[in-house]
């Protein structure tokens, strides 16, 4: 399958694209919101519920925006690289659950970010400063060495 009609096709099967899928699919975040797909051997997660959607998307775009000092790029409203990305997403969600709700296991998106509409009323009023703290000590999970 050629990328262009795979991103076609991906476009009709999931018209709601999960906002921090990064995050959920590599299980460093979870989403009772969220539905797992798969087109092509390769998986996806879609967003069931449109108006949370529209709140993580708000999320995370705030997070890119005061993410810049913690990933030493100037213009984090460029496209980013994968390892970029997935720093922002799951070094955001984790320093919102430190915040917002230390005793759970995992970071859960869609209870998040209702937790912060409720206590801050609005996202853009989070304290970005300690949230972006779990942005800059996340780090990727490096691959073992092969056995040989």
């Amino acid at each position: 399958m050629d990328e262009t009609s795979y991103h076609l096709t991906r476009q009709q099967i999931n018209p709601l694209p999960c906002v921090f899928e990064k995050a959920l699919l590599c299980q460093a975040a979870v989403c009772e919101a969220a539905r797992r797909l798969s087109l092509a051997e390769r998986e996806m997660v879609a967003c069931s519920e449109p108006l949370a959607r529209a709140a993580c998307g708000n999320l995370l775009q705030l997070l890119r925006a005061n993410s810049s000092f913690a990933l030493k790029v100037k213009d984090t409203q460029r496209i980013l690289p994968h390892a970029m990305m997935m720093k922002i997403q799951c070094g955001g969600l984790t320093g919102l659950k430190e915040l917002l709700d230390d005793e759970a296991h995992a970071p859960d998106v869609l209870k998040l970010v209702r937790l912060a509409q409720a206590e801050f009323g609005a996202l853009e009023d989070l304290p970005f400063s300690r949230i972006v703290q779990g942005v800059a000590h996340w780090q990727i999970r490096r691959r073992r060495p092969l056995k040989e």
